[in-house]
């Protein structure tokens, strides 16, 4: 076969197959693929990944949406409710004291006045009293949406009579302050003054004392946990100071109080202690592991096992609270008034 012939049959396989392509329309796949086409193709299918997450957290918000809405839709509801039944409640409640108040009246022979009663206008001889009077008291006439039994109710809350309150004992000197045993039990109103007194005085001069303290010592840990110290015994020692005020302190609390005072007022720190720790433990020892260490007397150890004393610190928080600091006002006595006899100083 020569030259002329496979060139020929070469240029008829191309037009057949150039032909072939023609008719079917379909294009010859490539051999070689550009990187552009690639980067292309790749963004494309990024886009549409980042289009159908959008979509989807689209979807989530709104169906939170809706579920907030359908719940805070759900809260609105009861509370309506809530609400609706309070005041069904109130109202029962008004109407069973109204009718209380009325069969106590009628079985008094009273006959009280209708709510139409109470709120029908005044003529003009009460209308001047009621307005007299309001100005008598430097109290406005009329306050806006008030009826007439409500001023007549104001007026009586202002002319209702006031309880007197007793007035603080005046300060005291040093040696007035100084508590007497006679006068425990024959002038409680006097001890009550200077137990007040004495009190006020010591944490007085326990707040000079902390004021005095170099600033490098304040800034310590120790030094901050002085200062609480001496906040928590004031905070805590308020309702034994309203104790002192109404002279109302308890009967098994007020002479123990008064001992201690006399005690430390002596410089006797140990003995007080003995009185602060026979006070605050009581029958208490026992169930929660205290041991005697402190009780010197023999006598106050049996009386931890009598029966029927129980111990005040146990049962009140309030008087727990208070005779504890009345324990740290006795360690800061003994630092600023040291005693003569070195057993008396408090571990």
């Amino acid at each position: 076969m020569d030259f002329a012939s496979i060139l020929a049959s070469e240029i008829a396989s191309k037009k057949r197959k150039l032909e072939a392509a023609a008719t079917t329309n379909t294009p010859e796949p490539k051999k070689y693929i550009k990187r552009s086409d690639i980067e292309q193709a790749r963004e494309q299918e990024y886009l549409a990944k980042q289009a159908a997450l959008d979509a989807e957290r689209e979807e989530k918000a709104r169906r939170k949406r809706e579920q907030e809405a359908e719940d805070e839709a759900r809260r609105e509801e009861q509370k309506r409710k809530r609400e609706k039944l309070k005041e069904e409640a109130r109202l029962r409640r008004e109407k069973r004291e109204a009718e209380k108040a009325a069969a106590e009246a009628k079985a008094k022979g009273i006959t009280l006045p209708s709510a139409e009663d109470q709120d029908k206008p005044l003529s003009e001889k009460e209308e001047r009293e009621l307005c007299a009077q309001f100005r008598k008291l430097k109290q406005p006439v009329r306050i806006f949406g008030e009826t007439t039994s409500m001023r007549k109710a104001r007026l009586e809350d202002l002319t209702r009579t006031k309880p007197v309150e007793k007035p603080f004992p005046p300060p005291l000197t040093e040696q007035e302050m100084i508590i007497k045993k006679s006068d425990v039990t024959e002038d409680t109103e006097k001890v009550y003054g200077q137990l007040a007194a004495w009190f006020d005085m010591v944490l007085h001069e326990w707040a000079l004392a902390l004021a005095a303290r170099p600033e490098e010592v304040a800034r310590t840990t120790t030094g901050k946990q002085a200062k609480n110290a001496y906040l928590q015994a004031k905070e805590h020692m308020e309702p034994l100071f309203r104790h002192f005020k109404d002279q109302d302190l308890h009967p098994d609390v007020f002479p123990r109080v008064c001992d201690i005072v006399m005690l430390a007022q002596d410089r006797k720190y140990v003995n007080a202690n003995d009185v602060y720790l026979r006070l605050s433990i009581g029958n208490a020892a026992w169930p929660i592991g205290v041991t005697m260490v402190g009780i010197h007397e023999r006598s106050a150890r049996e009386k931890l096992h009598e029966k029927g004393k129980a111990a005040h610190i146990m049962s009140d928080e309030v008087t727990r609270k208070f005779l504890q600091s009345i324990k740290r006002c006795l360690s800061f006595c003994q630092t600023r008034w040291p005693p003569s006899d070195p057993l008396q100083l408090m571990g």
